[in-house]
């Protein structure tokens, strides 16, 4: 098997929209949103096009990832640029051989390459702990209700580069897309039915987590 990662080009949108939705289909809610929101994200001013990915084998596509802007805004009103991935997607039958680590470590790695200097995250610790993210109450960035959260991770691409940082991340609006829109957007693809999974309770169990560690 060949595999390769490169740059999304226009004519693999519909093909990375249809793995997305099968990747996250019913995982999170019955559903999904991820596929609407690359596809929106694609047309928003937080798209880093320089960071969307695919990863083929034998020159099939079988997953994705993509990033956007985010920053932190500190009490007195300043303001520090980082980025966000996500959606990252991999064909549910590919899943566990190493497809996804290996668009995120290449992803990460461009990132440092091109001068970014933190990533910000949403997601289960033990997937991203790996990959040096660490929770973000390390360096007292919360999310706007003033909350820490075990699931938003930080990841400093730069040494030094969130000391004496801190304050409230803010994700891009493209990654909240208008549910309105949802179902007419989906009606494109071939149906498939919403179903209620465990996982979908053990998520919203998880991004309720507050971060008790103390990391000093």
């Amino acid at each position: 098997m060949n595999i390769e990662i490169r740059q999304e080009r226009p004519g693999d949108y519909r093909k990375v929209e249809e793995i997305t939705r099968e990747a996250f289909w019913n995982l999170y809610c019955p559903g999904c949103n991820e596929h609407f929101i690359v596809h929106n994200l694609r047309n928003h001013e937080d798209f880093i096009e320089e960071l969307a990915f695919v990863i083929t084998a034998d020159d099939e596509i079988i997953g994705s990832i993509h990033y956007s802007k985010s920053k932190i805004i500190a009490k007195d009103g300043k303001e520090y640029e980082t980025i966000t991935f996500g959606p990252v997607s991999i064909l549910p039958k590919l899943h566990r051989q190493g497809f996804g680590r290996a668009l995120i470590e290449h992803s990460i790695q461009v990132a440092r390459n091109l001068g970014y200097k933190a990533i910000i995250i949403g997601g289960y610790p033990y997937h991203y702990e790996t990959y040096g993210f660490v929770g973000a109450k390390k360096y007292h960035i919360s999310l706007p209700d003033g909350n820490f959260y075990t699931g938003i991770m930080a990841l400093p691409l730069v040494e030094g580069a969130l000391d004496g940082v801190s304050g409230n991340v803010y994700f891009s609006e493209a990654m909240e897309p208008d549910e309105t829109q949802l179902d007419e957007f989906d009606k494109a693809f071939p149906y498939k039915e919403k179903q209620v999974q465990e996982s979908q309770l053990q998520f919203e169990i998880a991004v309720s987590e507050l971060d008790t560690k103390n990391y000093n």
